[in-house]
């Protein structure tokens, strides 16, 4: 059974009980509002563009930083009503939202933000399932968030796939492990809040993780090499809603909540893109070398037993669902 915190229980009674207006509705994020980042500044811009498109007859108000809900506590919360709009971080639900995450089961593959997110609107129209897993949860898809393309952060230089033997690689997921084992390293599962301590002590020789995260996470403090090996761009994020709320917006509102999700990922993109480029400039005064990989056959790669196995996994649990994996196995290939 779905339990809220007793913080998060009584800011959702707070909020049953009137404390925001009829025509305000409610954003639960993980996300702390001082983070700065392009997730944090794209969920305002939607914001504000929300009350501005609607001659400011409705408004969203955002509870920051999981005030109502956690991480993994958001889509059970979002479902519930305890909020109206939210970010359902895919990833940590394989089992619940498998057809969602299926970017999580490959891993690497060749696309960036835009192509990611393109090809996620194509499948939920193509495919009536995408919708249906998460209707079942009582969840609207309204807009795609992936995380930026990924490489691999390392407290030494690699420069090609012969140097990547016995490096310990941070692991997570479905993907991930197979993959490092695949490049003849070593994957190693640590968490995300453990990694700069296991890269400073050489616990860790890389982490995969993108330009932007690693700055913002401080690893660039104790790893000064980011590889620039293909892994493409993880899928990170729905932007959701409450499926009841949608269905009881108003035509206009909801034009311009479809209008608002469709434009959500060009700016979000656009803001990564930013961060990027300010990341390269700020690398340069820390002494941070960018190292263009020579990263091989990446055909070949693909070809391996446990990379196939993983692919495999998801196709087999898409065929289950009475979807036909196979269009999306292509367009994830190299």
């Amino acid at each position: 059974m779905f339990r809220l915190p007793i913080a998060a229980l009584a800011s959702a009674l707070l909020l049953a009980a009137g404390s925001v207006s009829a025509d305000t509705y409610r954003w639960i994020t993980y996300k702390p509002e001082g983070a700065g980042d392009a997730q944090t500044r794209s969920t305002k811009w939607f914001v504000e563009e929300f009350a501005k498109r609607t001659g400011g007859k409705h408004k969203i108000q955002v509870f920051w930083g999981g005030s109502v809900a956690k991480t993994g506590e958001v889509p059970n919360a979002l479902g519930a009503g305890l909020g109206d709009f939210g970010d359902v971080v895919t990833p940590y639900f394989p089992d619940r939202f498998p057809l969602n995450n299926a970017v999580g089961f490959f891993i690497p593959q060749p696309h960036g933000i835009l192509k990611i997110a393109e090809l996620l609107e194509g499948w939920h129209a193509r495919y009536p399932q995408f919708s249906q897993e998460l209707a079942r949860a009582k969840l609207k898809v309204i807009g795609w968030r992936p995380l930026e393309e990924y490489g691999l952060l390392c407290n030494k230089p690699v420069r090609s796939v012969a140097e990547l033997k016995g490096l310990r690689i941070r692991s997570y997921g479905f993907a991930y492990p197979r993959l490092i084992t695949a490049l003849g390293a070593t994957p190693v599962s640590m968490k995300t809040e453990d990694t700069y301590e296991a890269l400073e002590r050489k616990i860790l020789d890389c982490t995969p993780i993108g330009v932007s995260l690693a700055r913002g996470w401080k690893y660039d403090e104790v790893a000064k090499y980011y590889i620039k090996y293909p892994f493409g761009a993880s899928f990170g994020h729905l932007v959701s809603m409450n499926l009841g709320t949608y269905n009881k917006l108003d035509a206009a509102t909801r034009k311009v909540v479809d209008e608002l999700g469709k434009e959500y990922v060009t700016v979000y993109n656009r803001m990564i893109e930013e961060d990027i480029q300010n990341v390269m400039v700020q690398w340069k005064k820390m002494g941070v070398e960018v190292i263009d990989f020579n990263y091989g056959d990446m055909k070949a790669l693909m070809s391996n037993a446990g990379i196939v196995a993983v692919r495999k996994t998801w196709a087999d649990r898409a065929k289950s669902l009475g979807l036909d994996p196979e269009p999306i196995l292509k367009q994830l290939q190299f």
